[in-house]
């Protein structure tokens, strides 16, 4: 048991709800939903409904922060020992385990049953495996006991893309489990910048990162080719699946190029940490800016504009 000197006891009813949202880490949360919505606005074509976006978005918070808070729960003894993590609800003593728990068992069962009645039961079995893979595949099975730890769990967060997919379509295509892939790929480097970063704390607690097992030098090296790798596929989706164009293609070449110039800096100098948080910042603004592309580009006044454009340049060359 975990002992604390921090007072069990909260001041007021607003302390306490404020406990149980920082249980949900509701910082990643959105970069979540933005696969969400991207992978919902390029299945409906650029029109998609709203109140079907609003409630599989609801449905996704809710799925995320249920998977977030079982993830307190169990890391709650590494969590006590790391500077930057011991301050959260549970290792400071103001949220018991058993009331997280039921909190987290809350969560997932009203994100079932929204999905379900309002969506489709693909979309909720998704979203429900997504909680069941984070939890039991990465936080238990590979977070302490492998370097390839973010690698398989990092499934887990691209499966919010294909909730979206199957909210607005009911059924997953080669399109979807593209822009799985994307995400799948993009976590690796996104998050082996910020364990780079903070590796001593993970060392301190026996996580094996890649950064700590194998070092700055070989990491940076996997971050340079998942960065390759996560680009390229990013452009898939123009040629050979065809569901974006020319707008998305540029954006994502115009996003991609920084992404890599900015692995290849740290590719250089591997040990600098200004280095990897610039990598990592960037890193959540290239996700979430590709997304918007994709959004964009989905758009009908964005295709009929596009096209107008593309007939008026073959007038003038005629």
């Amino acid at each position: 048991m975990i002992e604390t000197n921090v007072s069990r006891h909260h001041a007021t009813f607003l302390e306490v709800i404020q406990s149980y949202y920082q249980l949900t880490k509701p910082r990643i949360i959105p970069l979540l939903l933005i696969t969400t919505a991207g992978s919902m606005w390029i299945a409906a074509k650029g029109q998609v409904d709203p109140l079907l976006l609003l409630v599989t978005l609801t449905g996704g918070t809710l799925a995320a922060a249920s998977a977030q808070t079982i993830n307190c729960i169990y890391d709650r003894d590494i969590d006590y020992d790391m500077e930057r993590t011991r301050h959260r609800p549970i290792p400071s003593g103001k949220v018991q385990p058993r009331d997280a728990l039921i909190f987290a068992i809350a969560l997932a069962a009203l994100s079932f049953i929204i999905l379900t009645v309002f969506a489709n039961v693909l979309a909720a079995s998704l979203a429900f495996s997504g909680i069941g893979f984070y939890v039991l595949i990465y936080t238990h099975l590979l977070k302490r006991h492998s370097t390839q730890n973010i690698v398989i769990g990092g499934a887990a967060g691209a499966i919010p893309a294909l909730v979206g997919w199957a909210a607005v379509t009911g059924s997953l295509s080669w399109t979807a489990w593209l822009l799985f892939g994307i995400v799948f790929l993009w976590t690796p480097p996104h998050f082996w910048a910020l364990a780079l970063m903070i590796r001593d704390d993970y060392a301190k607690v026996g996580i094996p990162m890649l950064p700590v097992i194998a070092g700055a030098k070989a990491t940076v090296w996997q971050i340079w080719w998942y960065t390759l790798i996560t680009v390229f596929a990013s452009m898939l989706l123009i040629y050979p699946l065809q569901e974006s164009g020319l707008l998305y293609g540029a954006i994502a070449l115009a996003l991609g190029s920084v992404f890599i110039r900015k692995s290849w800096q740290l590719l250089q100098n591997p040990e600098d940490k200004p280095s990897a948080r610039s990598l990592f910042l960037y890193s959540i603004s290239y996700m979430m800016l590709l997304c918007l592309g994709m959004v964009i580009d989905s758009l009908p006044i964005t295709q009929h504009a596009i096209a107008f454009a593309i007939n008026k340049l073959h007038l003038l060359v005629a």
